[in-house]
């Protein structure tokens, strides 16, 4: 049975407000009690044999309850029945926040509004009453729901912050002070009580895919590269007229399908919203921080020139799609910087000294790759520990076996009672054979915890659209990886064809290369014009496409006839190979106790391995002052190009 609930006395100010002008819009600063009102004004008017509706534009806690009534997420219209909030009609907003999204909101206040049947309507508006956002969405509101008369609750007229908006409306305005008892929820009441209805409104829900290429995407979705970011976000489900079939909440983000659990609707959905409203991993719903969006034109490089003296020279390589950077040079730690143009994003092999990368960068880090647990490749771990403490979704990490342990160890060394719901987490998984075992570790928690499992076919560690990377497992004395970059295909735009169209570049070329790696030509893309054409027809006309070109990093390895044979079949025909090379031949006994490449040996397997660039890398120091002797070594045993001849300043393709 739903709670009891207190009546008005018949001469109170909103029931006359109500019969003068049918449409009352009910303003206050949150916790002044105006879903309370609401409700004793429709009890009251019920009583009378009247029927009253209410339209909830409060996204973030719609007042129309009980639980599982008005989702959170939308606005709501409902009528009185029965003691209680009766559902109509809800407009999926998939967001909490009423200030930030505010035309989508006035727009499904406006579409609720014009199904409310004649008769009492009242508008629970939510709690935004300071700055441009209360400023705008008073009047905007008013005019969407056809609103008569505003009843203000504030102590006086005078104090109430949009007391000039009010009256700029010229509608009749009758200012009440809140009920003494009227207390803010708080944040965290709210958040809990805003999860149960959530949950309740999912209790009926079942799983659904739904294939992305056949719907129009609205909202503020996160990119389609950070698959990890959709997990949790609430979706809308709009028929062709806009009219909102359901609310579910996001599983998985596959490639072109989504997995959703939604309750169960009639109609097709035609369009889905996707905004910021999603599940944190506390189970409760919140706000998601914002994704780092996707850009329209490369950014500078982050990565610091090294100090020549100390780390030699810090080559580079060019594979279009990806910029490749050894961050501490050919001596310093092995640390492979691969920035991903027209992203804000960025992958790393092996994780030595980050000392000159910023935090920003470490923001941007979405996947991990590393070779083996020696320090001088995995001591940058603490460094990409303290930057994601926040709000950042799971870095993925990829490594041989122990690595989940190695990593924990580090985690658990730290004392994170301050970081609460802000505490980095990890995805960790380690190659066994042809399987990828996998954990999550999260920051305060004592020990990682599995997590599913998967197949790894030919080292298979990570794919999405657009590249994958492979691995391939060598001796060191111990298991260490070697990876493989492997591009599907390279997108460029042909700039002067762009313009002799007089088309602007902008975040629509991104969506028309995401089209063209995904195969969807008959997609259409919006031009800076205003006019649509098909994916296809597009790439024809402005886009070079060519095979993708293969980077492969190899370090610390034995000279034995396996390593070799695994290396060789991993790198062959690839553009670019980064190998270390930290010893000469007559050092062969130092690189056969240590376990590592001499020079001759690098360039026998980029040789062997018909790669065209062989980038040689993490010399013993002890050859800091020339480096001639290595280079000369290498080039007797690899005719192609090598980078960084002595003398050299380090190259770039």
């Amino acid at each position: 049975m739903p709670a009891p609930t207190e009546h008005l006395p018949a001469d109170h100010p909103l029931l006359t407000l109500l019969q003068r002008h049918g449409r009352v819009l009910v303003a206050g600063a949150p916790g002044s009690g105006k879903s309370t009102l609401v409700r004793a004004a429709a009890a009251t008017l019920a009583a009378r044999g009247q029927a009253c509706h209410c339209l909830s534009a409060d996204p973030g806690l719609p007042g129309i309850g009980p639980p599982g009534i008005g989702p959170p997420g939308a606005a709501c219209l409902g009528r009185w029945e029965g003691g209680e909030w009766r559902l109509e009609a809800i407009a999926a907003l998939a967001t909490l926040d009423a200030a930030r999204f505010r035309l989508p909101l006035v727009q499904a206040v406006r579409r609720l509004a014009e199904q409310a049947p004649a008769g009492a309507l009242l508008l629970d508006a939510p709690g935004v009453v300071r700055g441009a956002a209360g400023a705008e969405l008073l009047p905007a509101l008013v005019q969407a729901a056809g609103i008569g008369a505003l009843l203000v609750l504030a102590t006086d007229a005078a104090s109430f912050p949009l007391h000039e908006e009010c009256r700029a409306l010229g509608l009749e305005t009758v200012t009440l002070a809140p009920d003494p008892h009227a207390r803010h929820p708080g944040k965290r009441r709210r958040r809990a009580r805003r999860s149960d209805d959530w949950d309740a409104w999912l209790a009926q829900a079942r799983e659904t895919v739904l294939e992305l290429p056949a719907l129009a995407l609205t909202g503020a979705a996160p990119p389609r590269s950070a698959p990890e970011a959709w997990a949790g976000r609430q979706v809308g489900l709009l028929d062709a007229r806009g009219d909102t079939l359901g609310l579910g909440e996001i599983l998985a983000l596959e490639g072109d399908r989504l997995r959703i659990r939604a309750p169960a609707s009639t109609g097709t959905p035609r369009t889905l919203v996707v905004r910021d409203a999603r599940r944190g991993r506390d189970g409760q719903l919140g706000t998601a921080r914002p994704q780092a969006p996707i850009l329209d034109t490369p950014e500078p490089d982050d990565t610091p020139a090294p100090l020549e003296s100390r780390d030699g020279p810090r080559p580079r390589a060019d594979l279009g799609t990806f910029t490749a950077t050894l961050v501490n040079g050919v001596f310093g730690d092995p640390l492979l910087h691969l920035r991903l143009r027209h992203q804000s994003r960025s992958l790393l092999f092996d994780l030595g000294d980050p000392g000159r990368l910023p935090a920003r960068l470490a923001h941007q880090v979405s996947d991990v790759f590393i070779s083996h647990a020696h320090f001088d490749h995995i001591g940058g771990f603490l460094w990409l520990l303290r930057s994601r403490i926040g709000e950042y979704p799971p870095c993925r990490l990829y490594g041989p076996p122990g690595l989940a342990e190695h990593l924990q160890g580090l985690v658990s060394g730290i004392l994170w009672d301050r970081v609460a719901e802000k505490a980095p987490r990890f995805e960790v998984g380690e190659l066994h054979g042809e399987r990828l075992e996998r954990w999550g570790i999260v920051a305060g928690d004592a020990r990682p915890s599995p997590l599913p499992s998967r197949p790894a076919p030919g080292g298979l560690l990570h794919e999405e659209l657009g590249f994958r990377v492979r691995a391939t497992t060598l001796d060191h004395g111990t298991p260490v990886l070697a990876f493989a970059l492997e591009p599907e295909r390279q997108v460029a735009v042909r700039k002067e064809r762009l313009e002799a169209h007089g088309w602007p570049p902008g975040p629509w070329l991104g969506t028309l290369k995401h089209h063209v790696l995904a195969g969807e030509g008959e997609a259409r893309v919006r031009l800076p014009d205003g006019t649509t054409r098909t994916a296809a027809s597009l790439a024809q006309a402005l886009l070079l496409t060519r095979p993708g070109e293969r980077l492969v990093y190899a370090t610390d390895l034995g000279d034995t006839a396996e390593n070799r044979r695994r290396l060789v079949s991993l790198a062959r025909g690839a553009r670019v190979l980064f190998c270390e090379a930290p010893f000469l031949a007559v050092e062969a006994e130092q690189a056969r106790r240590t376990g590592h490449l001499t020079a001759r040996a690098c360039g026998e397997i980029a040789t062997a391995a018909g790669v065209a660039r062989l980038v040689p890398f993490h010399f013993s120091r002890r050859h800091i002052t020339d480096t001639r002797r290595l280079h000369d070594e290498i080039r007797l045993a690899f005719p192609g190009e090598a980078a960084g001849e002595p003398a050299g300043k380090g190259e770039t393709d």
